[in-house]
């Protein structure tokens, strides 16, 4: 089975647990802050990943870290997916879950990336665009590629977007290759 497999039944067993005792925002945020310092630690990622460090020492180094800001729930969750030889996939775990969440919500990530940093007004406008469009609530995730040279690449689901130059040229590339002008 693969990690993501694993990681989505295990998320969708922590928020049947987090709805079961009426605290699904509280797991969610403290989840939310698992992502935000896991993302941004390479260190944690690889100490969870690492089979040679073993289990107390990676449960004393989440408790440590998530212990004091945590609730009961999702502390006793990390521990549960620790001992079972399974913290490598505490940090997608985490992820699926707050995808499940945002699937029961009715809530569409849509990701845009772009060459520059987009405005406050930019990002209004697409997020305008995509609600419209989908009828749903959307998280808009923003990120920057200068390879894209200008234009955007949105993605919302399996659908995709690109108005980049990069792809423009890249297409003007094929068709003179292919000898079509």
């Amino acid at each position: 089975m693969s990690e993501i497999q694993v990681a989505s039944r295990y998320a969708k067993s922590l928020i049947d647990l987090a709805e079961e005792q009426n605290a699904v925002e509280a797991v969610k945020a403290d989840i939310e802050s698992f992502v935000n310092v896991t993302g941004k630690s390479s260190e944690l990622r690889a100490v969870l990943k690492n089979p040679i460090i073993g289990i107390d020492k990676k449960k004393a180094i989440v408790s440590q870290l998530f212990g004091g800001n945590c609730s009961k729930v999702v502390l006793a969750f990390f521990n549960i997916v620790i001992a079972k030889g399974r913290s490598e996939i505490l940090y997608a775990t985490a992820k699926e879950f707050l995808n499940e969440y945002n699937r029961r919500k009715g809530v569409l990530t849509a990701v845009v990336t772009s060459a520059a940093p987009l405005t406050e007004e930019q990002k209004s406008q697409i997020a305008a665009i995509v609600i419209e469009a989908t009828k749903k609530q959307i998280v808009l995730e923003t990120n920057i590629d200068p390879d894209l040279i200008g234009g955007f690449v949105l993605k919302v689901g399996d659908r995709q977007i690109d108005t980049s130059i990069a792809s423009s040229l890249n297409k003007l590339k094929k068709e003179f290759a292919q000898k079509v002008y």
